[in-house]
C-alpha cells in the first residue's frame, strides 16, 4: 500500500463534492449520523461511480482508503 499523502478535502474532491470546509461541514450535517447497519458504499446519498469509488478504495486497501475510513467515522456522528 501507497502511504497516502492526500487530505480530507482531496477526498470530497475525488468525490465530485464541495471540498471547502464549509461544503464538508454541510455534507456531514445533512448526512450524519449514518446507521450503524449501514456499509458507507451503500449509504444512498452516493451516486453509483461515488459508491464504487468508496468500495474499491477500501476493497483494494488504496492509498484512499485511510481517508474512506475517516469520512466512514465521521458519518456516524451527528455534527
Amino acid at each position: 500500500m501507497e502511504n497516502s499523502h492526500h487530505r480530507f478535502n482531496e477526498l470530497f474532491a475525488q468525490l465530485g463534492l464541495p471540498n471547502d470546509d464549509q461544503g464538508i461541514h454541510d455534507f456531514l450535517t445533512q448526512h450524519a449520523p449514518l446507521a450503524p447497519e449501514i456499509r458507507l458504499g451503500d449509504a444512498p446519498f452516493w451516486n453509483a461511480a461515488q459508491a464504487e469509488m468508496l468500495r474499491k478504495a477500501r476493497l483494494d486497501d488504496a492509498d484512499w482508503a485511510e481517508l474512506v475510513d475517516q469520512l466512514d467515522a465521521a458519518l456516524r456522528y451527528q455534527v
